[in-house]
């Protein structure tokens, strides 16, 4: 199982400042390994946050995206006890949802 999405959501006013750190390897499939074989792709394709059950930002990803993605963004319009879901898809079909809520 992949480690878990780390989120962080902090109102700032009437505006919310959301920083999302999702450790993947983010593989480009054109590295290779110390016996010189291609290291197989393995990247975030899409990556998505909802805030409130309503979705604020949606992400599409290449093999051009470092090691544990780092985003951030900020949101106006939710309140500090909202609930903050993200969810990632990678192109091997493996999901991950991870939850909070803002502070």
């Amino acid at each position: 199982m992949p480690e878990p999405i780390r989120i962080r959501a902090r109102t700032k006013g009437d505006v919310v400042d959301v920083v999302v750190l999702a450790p993947h390897p983010m593989e480009t499939g054109m590295r290779t390994n110390p016996a010189a074989q291609l290291v197989p792709a393995h990247h975030i394709t899409r990556l998505r946050v909802d805030i409130g059950g309503r979705t604020v930002l949606e992400s599409r990803m290449t093999i051009a995206v470092a090691k544990d993605p780092l985003l951030a963004f900020r949101y106006r319009g939710a309140r500090a006890g909202d609930p903050i879901r993200v969810t990632w898809v990678d192109n091997r079909g493996q999901t991950r949802t991870d939850e909070s809520t803002i502070a």
